[in-house]
């Protein structure tokens, strides 16, 4: 764990609406400045007594197709499009008053979050972000699913995504990768949307699940392609993959230096791997911690 650049807050506070994907609720998203070194806080601003919830991978709970987290009443589903933005905008306190359980689905990108963000500004303050560099290779596994971590020589994370399937579909088998920084994420990832194919979609709306979810509001894939809709980039599918990547990796709760690669995963190997570097990380700052007791002594 070493010490890398000032740490940042907003400027001002902004705000955005939309429905839920799987609650089809109204819900309003407000996002503040914070204090140094207290991290990104959600705040359920619909609840008695504000309940909030750290948003750390310790907090972090399974569900299918989308990143969670609870603390008590503090509970938030679909977190992953509003982390994502945060991290590669840089901000690292904040706090988050969030009207309902689950964040809106918008355009089913980061892309509004990040509008709002540079809306707001950017404050930088007194304290040093933490951050943690990858030293050595770490790769998990989950039936044909793998994500890695592994050094970085240009101090710049990539983060990366390869989509392949069994066979043949709708989704054509794709990959992509990016240096993450504020300027590439905004343009280049953030727009990418969520998808499904037309299967997916009507076996949902089967079970009762987003219903009022329409061709426009996500990208949905028939046999010919895109339903209702058009891609924004060809590899749309592998860059929302990659911004998943990031928003769950966020968890994490340090600026991560290193190489990301996802095969076939998802957002519960991504959590595997969210746990295992923030064990790093904890590790790590023992150490220095200790290295630091050690010197103090010695000159003494």
């Amino acid at each position: 764990m070493t010490l890398s650049r000032n740490q940042h807050s907003i400027a001002s506070s902004c705000r955005l609406s939309g429905r839920g994907y799987w609650t089809a609720k109204e819900v309003d998203v407000v996002m503040h400045p914070a204090p140094v070194d207290s991290g990104i806080t959600l705040v359920r601003s619909d609840l008695p007594g504000h309940p909030s919830c750290r948003a750390h991978v310790s907090q972090r709970t399974d569900a299918q197709l989308r990143t969670n987290i609870a603390q008590g009443a503090a509970e938030f589903e679909m977190i992953e499009h509003l982390m994502a933005a945060l991290y590669a905008m840089e901000i690292d306190n904040c706090v988050v008053e969030i009207s309902g359980q689950e964040l809106p689905g918008l355009d089913g990108s980061s892309k509004p979050y990040i509008d709002a963000l540079a809306g707001a500004g950017l404050v930088i303050q007194a304290g040093e972000r933490q951050r943690l560099v990858i030293d050595q290779v770490i790769t998990l596994h989950e039936g044909s699913s793998w994500i890695s971590a592994s050094p970085v020589v240009t101090g710049v994370s990539h983060f990366g995504y390869q989509l392949v399937f069994d066979q043949e579909g709708e989704i054509s088998n794709q990959c992509y990768g990016f240096p993450c920084t504020p300027t590439r994420f905004s343009r280049d990832v953030a727009p990418a949307r969520t998808f499904v194919t037309e299967r997916q979609a009507q076996s949902l709306h089967a079970r009762g699940v987003a219903r009022h979810v329409s061709y426009q509001d996500l990208l949905v894939f028939g046999q010919d392609g895109p339903i209702e809709n058009e891609v924004r980039f060809k590899n749309e599918c592998a860059r929302h993959k990659a911004l998943d990547l990031v928003g769950d990796l966020a968890l994490v709760g340090v600026e991560l230096v290193g190489k990301f690669i996802s095969y076939r995963g998802g957002h519960r190997l991504n959590g595997r791997m969210a746990k295992a570097l923030h064990e790093l990380a904890v590790l790590s700052q023992s150490r220095n911690r200790s290295s630091c007791f050690s010197d103090r002594r010695h000159a003494a």
